[in-house]
C-alpha cells in the first residue's frame, strides 16, 4: 500500500500527540493550526507593560499522568527528559478557607504519610482515617479502569464488565456510579472543609460535584499520584511536541485555519483551508471542539458525522485574570486554593441560573513559586487567577457588571483569608467565556467538551472514530476526557485507529540528502 496522507486539524495537545505519533510510524502528516503557535488551550500570554520576559500560562497549570508522554516518546525511541526539564512537586497544593466556612489552612502532598499527618493536625484522626480509605479507592477506581475505559478507542458498558472479568464486577460496584461524588465523599469525610477540598477534583473535568458521579474520585489518585513543574512553563510541552513533529518528517503549518472537511465516495479526501487552498488526504484527524464540527463549522459533511451536543450539557467554563503583581500577607505555593463559604451554591448559581457565583472558589498558580522551602520572589510575580463560570460565551457571556462584581468578591474572599494583590495599575490580562469561546468556536466558552454529570456522562462522550470513514477526532472534548494527559490520550488512541483502518504498514520516509538521489 501507497504512502498515506494524513491532515491534523488543530495544534492543541490531542493534535500534536496524534501528529507525533503518526510522524514516528514515517507517515506523512500535516498539522493545520489557525494559530501562530502550537498548544491550542495550553498557551501563554504576555500582559502590556509586564517588566518579566516570561509570559503567564494562561491554560492548564497541572502537568499529571507523565506517563502518557513517556510512553509517546519511548514509541519513537526517545526519553521525555530528554527534551523537558521536569521537577516532582512536593506539596501537591495549598488549601484556604474563610472564617466563615470553618477557617484554616491545609496542604496536601505527594507524600501520603505527610498529608495523613496534615489531616490528622487539621482535622483529627477520624478524618486522616477516612483520607486513608479516600486514597484506597480512588486508586482503586483509576486502577480498574484505566485498561477497559480509559485506554480504549471504543468504551461502552459491556466492554467494561468484559475487562473487569468476574472477579472485577465487585470492583465496579465500588466505584458507586450511580452516587454523585458530594455524597460518596460524605463516607470519608465528616469535616465539610474537607468534602469540599476533594470534591473539587469534579473540576477538573468541568463539573459540578453534586451532579458528577463518584467515580470522578480517580482523578485525586492521578494528583496523587504525581504532580511535576516544567522548567519554561506548560507551554514548554506544546513546543517540544511541535519541535519532534517536524523532527520526525512532519509538517505543521501555522496560521491556516481549515474552513471545510471534504469527502469524495463516501469517505475523506481532504480539507480546505480559508483561504482557499486545498489540501488533499487519505485521512483527517480533527482536534478541535467536537461541537465545532456537529455546527457547521467544518462543513457539511462533518457535520452529519458526529452527535451534536446540546448546550445544556456543557461543562464549566470559567474567568481567568492573568497578571504580574506583587502579593502581601499569605504564603502562597505553586498551586493554590481559596475556598467558597457556600460550595454548593456556587455550583447552582453557575449551572441552573448562568451567573457569575456571588462567592467564588478560587484558583491561583503562582507560577514563580514551587513548593513549601522554595524561595520566595522577590517583587511582582506571575499569578492566574481562575474561578468557575457558565459556558455562556455565545449567548453574551457574563456582563461587565457581574465580572466587575465577581472581581470585587473574588479580592475580598482573599483578603479575609490573609492574601492581598497588588492589582492596581499591575500589568493584567483577562478571559472569559466570551473570549474562551472565540479561542475555541462552539464551545460557548466550554473548557473541557461535555460536563461529567450522571453515571452515563462518560459514555456520552464521542469516540474517536465518527460516521464517515477517514474522520477521527481528538482532544478534551472526547474520549476518554479533558485535561493535558487525557487529551493526549485521545491523539494516541485517534492515531493508532486510523493506523489499523487504513491497514497500514508505515515505513520510514527516505529522506532528500545533497548530492544524494
Amino acid at each position: 500500500m501507497g504512502e498515506k496522507r494524513i491532515i491534523v486539524i488543530g495544534g492543541g495537545v490531542g493534535g500534536l500527540a496524534a501528529a507525533l505519533d503518526l510522524a514516528g510510524r514515517g507517515l506523512d502528516v500535516t498539522l493545520c493550526e489557525r494559530a501562530l503557535t502550537p498548544g491550542g488551550k495550553m498557551r501563554q500570554v504576555t500582559p502590556s507593560g509586564s517588566a518579566s520576559s516570561n509570559p503567564i500560562d494562561a491554560g492548564p497549570t497541572v502537568f499529571t499522568m507523565r506517563w502518557v508522554f513517556d510512553e509517546l516518546f519511548e514509541s519513537l525511541g526517545e526519553r521525555l527528559e530528554d527534551h523537558l526539564t521536569l521537577h516532582p512537586a512536593k506539596t501537591l497544593a495549598r488549601h484556604a478557607w474563610v472564617d466563615g466556612a470553618g477557617g484554616g489552612c491545609l496542604d496536601l502532598f505527594a507524600d501520603i504519610e505527610r498529608s495523613v499527618d496534615a489531616i490528622g493536625d487539621f482535622a483529627g484522626a477520624r478524618e486522616a482515617r477516612g483520607y486513608r480509605r479516600f486514597c484506597d479507592d480512588s486508586r482503586e477506581i483509576f486502577e480498574t479502569l484505566e485498561q477497559s475505559f480509559i485506554r480504549a478507542a471504543e468504551p461502552s458498558m459491556a466492554g467494561l464488565i468484559r475487562g473487569a472479568g468476574v472477579g472485577g464486577l465487585g470492583r465496579l460496584g465500588r466505584m458507586r456510579p450511580f452516587t454523585t461524588m458530594w455524597r460518596a465523599l460524605g463516607r470519608y469525610f465528616h469535616d465539610p472543609r474537607l468534602q469540599q477540598l476533594f470534591a473539587r477534583y469534579a473540576t477538573y473535568c468541568g463539573a459540578s460535584p453534586f451532579a458528577a458521579p463518584a467515580t470522578l474520585m480517580l482523578v485525586a489518585h492521578v494528583e496523587q499520584a504525581g504532580v511535576w513543574y516544567i522548567d519554561g512553563g506548560m507551554h514548554k510541552l506544546a513546543q517540544v511536541l511541535a519541535a519532534r513533529i517536524e523532527a520526525k518528517g512532519g509538517t505543521i503549518r501555522y496560521n491556516a485555519p481549515v474552513a471545510e472537511i471534504l469527502s469524495d465516495a463516501g469517505r475523506v479526501s481532504g480539507v480546505r483551508l480559508a483561504d482557499g487552498e486545498h489540501l488533499p488526504a487519505d485521512a483527517v484527524i480533527a482536534n478541535s471542539d467536537c461541537a465545532a464540527l456537529a455546527t457547521g463549522l467544518f462543513g457539511q459533511v462533518a457535520q452529519a458525522a458526529v452527535p451534536r451536543p446540546e448546550p445544556a450539557a456543557r461543562s464549566l467554563s470559567a474567568l481567568t485574570t492573568m497578571v504580574e503583581a506583587k502579593t502581601d500577607g499569605f504564603d502562597l505555593v505553586r498551586h493554590n486554593v481559596f475556598f467558597s463559604s457556600d460550595y454548593r451554591g456556587e455550583f447552582e448559581r453557575i449551572l441552573e441560573h448562568g451567573q457569575l457565583p456571588d462567592e467564588p472558589t478560587i484558583y491561583i498558580c503562582a507560577q514563580d513559586r514551587g513548593d513549601v522551602d522554595d524561595p520566595v520572589p522577590d517583587g511582582p510575580e506571575r499569578l492566574l487567577l481562575l474561578v468557575n463560570a457558565p459556558a455562556n460565551g455565545d449567548a453574551g457571556g457574563p456582563s461587565d457588571k457581574e465580572i466587575q462584581r465577581c472581581e470585587a468578591t473574588t479580592h475580598a474572599l482573599l483578603r479575609r483569608c490573609g492574601l492581598t494583590i497588588q492589582t492596581q495599575g499591575a500589568p493584567t490580562v483577562q478571559a472569559g467565556p466570551a473570549a474562551f469561546e472565540a479561542l475555541f468556536p462552539a464551545s460557548g466558552g466550554a473548557l473541557y467538551g461535555r460536563a461529567s454529570h450522571g453515571w452515563q456522562a462518560s459514555f456520552q462522550r464521542p469516540g474517536v472514530r465518527t460516521k464517515l470513514p477517514g474522520l477521527y477526532l481528538a482532544g478534551g472534548s472526547v474520549h476518554p476526557g479533558p485535561g493535558v494527559p487525557m487529551a493526549a490520550l485521545s491523539g494516541r488512541l485517534a492515531a493508532g485507529c486510523l493506523v489499523t483502518d487504513l491497514s497500514l504498514i508505515a515505513q520510514p520516509r527516505r529522506a532528500a540528502t545533497s548530492g544524494g538521489t
